[in-house]
């Protein structure tokens, strides 16, 4: 009897034993739950929030009201746009305005002056957004290698001279070389000779009554080509001389658009 109630009690306590580890791994379950919530509270997006910021940025870049709420904006689509600030144009200065009628006049009057070489393609004069350029060919007006004002020259230049003599616009006269190279006791290269023949075309000028103080004489030599060297016509297109007739201040040069 006493041996057989000693082995019911030990089986039990084996048997309580023998299970006493699904406690343990109850509770660690419980606290992987536990662990899996928190991470997903902490990783989750606030729907109530994200709404609040999409209606936001839909409104600032739609130019309608949002709401404090967070509620959505109805848009119509078939509404028309939402217009924007008016841009208000820029005012023209009635100055400015004139300055720009007096260089297109300008044009006219030196093109009708030079007509006979504008036909034959010696003289261009054009209207630009700097104002007006006369590109006058170099043989017309001067002989190879000089710098001297040829008489024909001297009767055209003069009708161009008394026609810019009333306005108060700086000019600049560029003096223009093709790429052969000159070695002359006067004029060593074609710097000196670009030179010369831009001062030559501003003293006959200053005789016509121009303003001394808004003349500009330069010489570019060979730098600034407007045809190819390599050609005997493209040669005499670079034999040039350029008058610039400029706006009067860099506000001008903004304002001074010439139509073509």
């Amino acid at each position: 009897m006493g041996s057989v109630m000693g082995r019911r009690r030990k089986g039990e306590e084996e048997h309580e034993n023998h299970e006493r580890w699904l406690v343990s791994y109850a509770d660690f379950i419980t606290l992987l739950f536990a662990f899996f919530v928190v991470m997903y509270a902490l990783s989750s997006v606030n729907e109530g929030k994200y709404r609040i910021l999409s209606d936001s940025i839909s409104s600032a870049f739609r130019n309608v009201p949002g709401s404090a709420t967070g509620a959505l904006v109805q848009i119509n689509p078939n509404a028309p746009l939402p217009v924007g600030i008016p841009v208000k144009k820029p005012q023209i200065d009635p100055k400015r305005q004139q300055n720009r009628e007096t260089l297109r006049n300008k044009a006219k009057e030196i093109t009708a002056a030079l007509a006979p070489l504008v036909q034959q393609g010696q003289v261009r004069v054009t209207e630009g957004a700097l104002g007006i350029t006369v590109e006058i060919n170099a043989s017309v007006l001067f002989d190879s290698g000089e710098a001297r004002l040829q008489a024909p020259a001297v009767r055209a230049l003069t009708a161009v001279g008394q026609i810019i003599a009333t306005t108060d616009f700086p000019i600049t006269v560029e003096g223009h070389t093709d790429n052969a190279p000159i070695n002359t006791p006067l004029f060593p290269s074609n710097w000196e000779l670009s030179g010369a023949r831009a001062a030559s075309v501003v003293r006959l000028f200053i005789e016509t009554g121009v303003d001394p103080r808004s003349l500009t004489a330069t010489g570019y030599a060979e730098q600034r080509p407007i045809a190819d060297n390599a050609s005997a016509e493209g040669r005499q297109r670079n034999r040039r001389v350029a008058i610039n007739m400029e706006a009067k201040t860099p506000d001008q040069v903004k304002e001074l658009a010439l139509p073509e």
